[in-house]
């Protein structure tokens, strides 16, 4: 998926590249590998996550530091491409962050991010909620689905909202093949997230029969295989 949304951006090369909510690195390494560019700053909160990002990262043109998406310690302009992925959806303010993506790009710089579409795209995920809330109402609260920046049209309007010009959101689409049903159904046991949550604290009969809905609902192959596909929105603009 990074390689992907940085290969759409069609940047030049040797930019200031900044990397908002960077993990451990993935999508700082998919600039490095693709974009060449002339430095690539990655920010987080979570100094455990920039740790890995340092081991797995050697290249002396990358850098990693602790940040917030919502307070940006640089001063207005300081990048030429500012990009974030798959956390939007996920700091407590969006419209702060995407400002605050904005203000530190130059003028004429790209800004960029990408979400997961958790309303329809994330099949996965659908399937799961889906059965879910057919067996528990109540689960429809924690279904990531609720999130607004999972919707194309909301990331066109913060984009404008925040000054961006030339605002451009495409869909990117990768194939998920899960090999059988349990290759699907183990990620949810413990698994990080709304529904690995919601699946530990179910009973063990609510659990299995969460499971055997699931496992009736799912578009198995013959040889029992299931393909399905996880989509997420990019949205890009210039400064």
């Amino acid at each position: 998926m990074s390689v992907d949304f940085v290969a759409w951006l069609d940047a030049t090369g040797g930019l200031r590249w900044l990397d908002v909510g960077c993990g451990t690195g993935a999508l700082t390494a998919a600039v490095l590998e693709s974009a060449s560019p002339a430095s690539v700053l990655g920010v987080d909160p979570s100094e455990g996550f920039l740790e890995t990002a340092r081991a797995q990262t050697d290249d002396p043109r990358a850098g990693f530091e602790v940040g917030d998406a919502m307070a940006l310690g640089f001063t207005d302009g300081t990048f030429d491409a500012v990009v974030s992925g798959l956390v939007l959806n996920h700091v407590p303010d969006p419209d702060t962050a995407a400002s605050e993506l904005a203000r530190v790009a130059g003028p004429g710089g790209t800004v960029a991010a990408f979400v997961w579409d958790y309303a329809s795209g994330m099949a996965m995920l659908r399937h799961f909620w889906d059965a879910a809330t057919a067996l528990d109402p109540d689960a429809a609260e924690l279904d990531e689905g609720r999130f607004p920046l999972c919707r194309p049209e909301r990331l066109h309007e913060l984009w404008q909202a925040v000054g961006l010009v030339d605002v451009t959101v495409e869909p990117l689409e990768v194939p998920t093949v899960f090999a059988d049903f349990d290759d699907f159904w183990n990620p949810f046991l413990g698994g990080p997230g709304p529904a690995g949550g919601y699946v530990e604290s179910r009973t063990d009969d609510q659990r299995a029969a969460l499971r055997e809905l699931l496992r009736d609902r799912l578009p198995a192959e013959p040889d029992g295989s299931i393909a399905l596909t996880a989509r997420a929105w990019a949205v890009r603009g210039r400064r």
